[in-house]
C-alpha cells in the first residue's frame, strides 16, 4: 500500500503540472497533394522531340564537315596545280620535242636506233604526265573540228566539200585533266578548208558583142 506524499513533496511539484491536466498534442494539418507528373504520352513526345533535335544538329554538323572538307580539297588541289603547272608545261614541251626529233630521224633513215631511243624517252615523259593527272588524246584525219579540244595551226585547201573543216594532219596531241575533264592543252592540227574551183569560161558562155568586127573595105 502506497504511502501518501508528504507536504514538502507536494510543494516541490510544478503548480501548473499539479493543477492543469495534460493537453493533447496539436493536430498536424495534412500537406496538400503534389501536382501530378506528365503522363506517358507527354514523356514520349518529349523524347521524340529531343531525338529529332539531336538528329537535326547531327545533320547540320555533318554538312559543315563536308563543306569544310570540300573547301580544303579545292585549296589543296589549287596549291598542287600551282606548284605543278610550270613542271607540266615543261614536260609537254619536252614530249613534243622528243616526238618531232624521233619522227625526223625515222624519216631520214640514218640511224634507226637513235629514233627508237628518242621515242622511248617520249614514252617515259608521257608516263610522267599521266602520273601528274593528264591523259593524252589525238584525232584521225577526217574527224570534224571541235572548238573545245582542237586548235588550228594552218588550213589546207581542198576541193571536196565533204572534207571541209576536218582534220588534215595532227601536229601535236592534246591533253586533258583526268579528274576534272578540263582540256589542259588542245590538240594542234592542220585542217581542211573547202575552196570551190574557179569558174571557167566556155565558148557558149561568151558574149556575141565581144566577137571581133569584120575589117572594113579598104578606102580608095
Amino acid at each position: 500500500m502506497e504511502e501518501p506524499m508528504a507536504a514538502d513533496e507536494l510543494d516541490e511539484l510544478d503548480p501548473v503540472e499539479a493543477e492543469a491536466p495534460h493537453e493533447p498534442p496539436p493536430e498536424v494539418e495534412p500537406e496538400p497533394d503534389a501536382a501530378p507528373g506528365p503522363g506517358p504520352d507527354e514523356r514520349l513526345a518529349a523524347i521524340e522531340a529531343a531525338v529529332a533535335e539531336f538528329n537535326r544538329r547531327s545533320a547540320h554538323r555533318e554538312s559543315v564537315i563536308d563543306r569544310l572538307h570540300e573547301e580544303n580539297q579545292r585549296l589543296r588541289d589549287g596549291v598542287q596545280r600551282a606548284i605543278l603547272e610550270p613542271v607540266v608545261a615543261d614536260l609537254l614541251r619536252l614530249y613534243d620535242s622528243l616526238l618531232r626529233e624521233a619522227a625526223r630521224l625515222a624519216a631520214e633513215e640514218t640511224d634507226p636506233a637513235q629514233s627508237r631511243l628518242l621515242a622511248s624517252f617520249a614514252d617515259d615523259t608521257l608516263l610522267t604526265l599521266e602520273r601528274c593527272g593528264l591523259d593524252e588524246f589525238t584525232a584521225l584525219p577526217g574527224e570534224p573540228f571541235d572548238a573545245g579540244r582542237h586548235a588550228v595551226t594552218s588550213v589546207v585547201p581542198v576541193d571536196d566539200e565533204a572534207l571541209d573543216n576536218t582534220v588534215a594532219e595532227v601536229i601535236a596531241t592534246g591533253f586533258v585533266e583526268r579528274e576534272t575533264g578540263r582540256v589542259r592543252r588542245p590538240l594542234r592540227a592542220h585542217f581542211h578548208r573547202y575552196q570551190p574551183p574557179a569558174p571557167t569560161n566556155t565558148p557558149a558562155d561568151s558574149d556575141p558583142d565581144d566577137e571581133p568586127a569584120e575589117p572594113s573595105a579598104p578606102i580608095d
